[in-house]
């Protein structure tokens, strides 16, 4: 089976589905990316087997220099003669794949993979950008989602067949041996539809009540000086630390120390952040979102706060007084669910199983 990735290579989210796929025996894995390639793709497949396009997508779009390197990526498309062609963020380089296949005759069957804002957001922005997901969705074999909400969603724009498994984790973390109680970390990013501004007012009402609460805010984005003079107003700076963009291992830690993880953006698929920190046992506190209805009933194992509603104390205090069950709960659910080599794996059966056209 001759396989292609398309999407952005300098995504971690892009090499975590190369490197499940490059171990499958059968499958001969190529990669394109509408920018350049992570360092880590150097371990996972080899140069000749990868083109590059080095534009610099908006996911908004607009992306006049991605539609420029059309006739590139046809061509080495046509080349490569794929069995099966896999982008990834429907609306760019779903697009994309699409054209090349129409335009210029590039054979090989669609496998559509939706991330999330490129299905929850993007075709609601415009006519021509809802057309052009329809398209994808239509022409594709077989789809992918990580919730079900989203596979809803997909196949009221026209999808088929909808594959549902989370963007989950390579292998389960140790269990966390010592938390500090009122540590909260939050890292995505810091964009408006990740809302980290209200990260900054929940963590307030907290530290309003509680002298010992502490935030510890990763990850970088057009919002970051915003944020530290919201701070700064809040009079949160011995409080409130940023600490920008971590590697893997210093992110695993911080998931390690802190007892309580904050995610409230204003749409969202499940994401993979949200399950390392159940995974890492943090409390997962989270926009009242379909998707994170999935993962979290509140007082349960989690909490969901809806909009203007307040995070009190006390709520917290209940969930504390069960803390070492919640994690138990939550680490459980994702070694049950959401590890992704053995849903990669159901998902390359699947494509095998589906009789040639």
């Amino acid at each position: 089976m001759r396989y292609v990735l398309f999407g952005d290579g300098d995504s971690p989210h892009l090499l975590k589905w190369a490197r499940a796929l490059a171990g499958i025996e059968g499958l001969e894995l190529w990669a394109a990316s509408s920018r350049g390639f992570a360092p880590g793709f150097d371990a996972v497949l080899p140069e000749p087997r990868r083109l590059a396009l080095g534009t610099t997508p908006d996911a908004a779009g607009g992306n006049v220099a991605l539609l420029r390197e059309l006739p590139k990526l046809a061509r080495w498309l046509k080349s490569v003669r794929a069995d099966w062609l896999n982008p990834h963020y429907l609306s760019s380089h779903g697009t994309l794949v699409w054209l090349a296949q129409k335009l210029y005759g590039v054979p090989g069957r669609l496998v559509a993979s939706a991330w999330g804002s490129d299905i929850l957001v993007t075709p609601q922005r415009s006519a021509t950008l809802r057309w052009a997901t329809r398209r994808v969705l239509r022409q594709a074999v077989l789809c992918t989602s990580d919730s079900r909400v989203m596979a809803q969603r997909m196949r009221e724009l026209g999808a088929g067949e909808v594959m549902v498994f989370p963007f989950g984790l390579d292998t389960l973390p140790p269990p966390p041996r010592a938390k500090a109680p009122w540590l909260f970390f939050a890292n995505r990013g810091l964009e408006p539809i990740y809302a980290p501004e209200r990260v900054l007012r929940v963590f307030a009402e907290v530290a309003a009540q509680q002298p010992d609460a502490l935030l510890v805010v990763a990850n970088e984005g057009s919002l970051r000086p915003t944020l530290e003079a919201q701070v700064a107003a809040l009079d949160l700076r011995d409080r409130v630390s940023f600490v920008g963009r971590l590697d893997a291992a210093a992110q695993a830690r911080w998931y390690a120390r802190a007892s309580w993880y904050l995610s409230l953006p204003t749409s969202d698929s499940i994401s993979v952040s949200v399950l390392e920190a159940m995974a890492h046992g943090c409390v997962p506190l989270l926009s009242d979102l379909p998707a994170n209805r999935e993962l979290v009933k509140s007082f349960d194992n989690g909490l969901l706060l809806p909009p203007g509603v307040p995070l009190t104390l006390a709520s917290l205090e209940s969930l504390a007084e069960r803390a070492e069950d919640i994690r138990h709960h939550n680490r459980q659910w994702v070694q049950q669910h959401a590890l992704f080599g053995p849903s990669v794996q159901a998902f390359v059966q699947r494509l095998r199983a589906i009789p040639a056209a």
